[in-house]
């Protein structure tokens, strides 16, 4: 059995408790809080020992990974501070505001023989598993040219805290919503070589009102447009197109296929429990040195478009992404 913390306890590191709990493999046993007050009727609820200090549940030999659900911003200091006990590291994304620090936290996880493991949980829709699968065997036939939104209302009810400040969540919706279809992307097309990117913020908010849009260049020669709206009800789109068919995934279950000479096909796939099925992974990457099924080289891909995106807002020009 893997003893784990998680460090964090606002909405997504409570979801993660929760989707743990029963598991086979892995038992969170601690929390790190420095909100101690709010997380008190949490953790006894879910007998978890409470503090407010990383630094004591590292030093602790009894617990054996970490899961790390706080600001962005600590991010890289947490997975290197998590390396050098030996602890397995779980991280929620993204996994590092700048794709140097990134390189670097991977560096000391390797070096130190653990795992890190990046949340991009998307990745584990059952939709976008199957469209992952329809583009690497061919069925839409040359790829040229991706679209992608997402759009999460969520935003409308963030009145303060670190979620809203622009050096924690720079590029408005898309630190947030819009870095799910990034990391789409990147797992479906690879890397990407040039981004131009528009952010129009009609007030800071609270709660905040902004769009982000992105036009790509992958190094693959296809296309790409990318769009998300903060204060709108929640949307997810992510549409590949081919010579031969078209595939859109609207949600977690159902993609709409398009072939030439007939209608549009609904295909729906059955409901999993995601967040489950991404600790699964974390445990068999730990217990049966399965890749986890975020590499590496895309978590450093999208943060190097993450990267060139934040740079071409400012710029108001193309910038070109540079190498991880």
């Amino acid at each position: 059995m893997i003893h784990a913390a998680i460090a964090g306890l606002g909405r997504w590191g409570r979801a993660l408790v929760a989707a743990s709990l029963g598991h086979e493999r892995i038992k969170i046993v601690r929390a790190i809080e420095p909100d101690i007050g709010s997380a008190l009727a949490f953790c006894a609820q879910h007998d978890l020992e409470l503090c407010d200090d990383l630094d004591a549940v590292l030093a602790d030999r009894a617990i054996d990974a970490v899961l790390l659900a706080t600001p962005h911003s600590l991010h890289a200091a947490q997975v290197l501070a998590c390396a050098a006990a030996r602890k397995q590291v779980f991280c929620e994304k993204p996994l590092a505001l700048s794709c140097a620090d990134a390189v670097k936290m991977f560096r000391a996880c390797r070096d130190a023989g653990v795992v890190l493991a990046v949340g991009h949980v998307r990745r584990f829709w059952p939709s976008m598993r199957a469209l992952l699968d329809i583009v690497e065997n061919g069925e839409l036939g040359s790829i040229l040219h991706v679209e992608g939104h997402n759009s999460n209302e969520n935003s409308q009810k963030i009145l303060g805290g670190w979620r809203l400040s622009a050096q924690e969540s720079p590029g408005g919706g898309l630190t947030g919503a819009g870095l799910h279809v990034l990391d789409a992307f990147v797992s479906l097309l690879g890397p990407v070589r040039r981004v131009y990117a528009q952010l129009n913020q009609r007030d800071v908010g609270p709660p905040p009102l902004d769009t982000a849009i992105l036009t790509l260049d992958f190094i693959n020669g296809v296309t790409g447009q990318l769009s998300t709206v903060r204060a709108t009800p929640q949307y997810w789109r992510v549409h590949v197109f081919g010579t031969k068919a078209s595939a859109e995934v609207l949600d977690e279950c159902t993609m709409i296929l398009r072939q030439s000479g007939g209608g549009p096909q609904r295909i729906d796939y059955p409901a999993v429990d995601v967040l489950r099925s991404e600790i699964e992974a974390f445990a068999d990457a730990i217990l049966q040195q399965r890749p986890f099924p975020v590499p590496e080289a895309d978590v450093l891909a999208t943060l190097s478009a993450f990267e060139a995106a934040l740079q071409s807002m400012t710029s108001g020009v193309p910038v070109r992404c540079r190498e991880a």
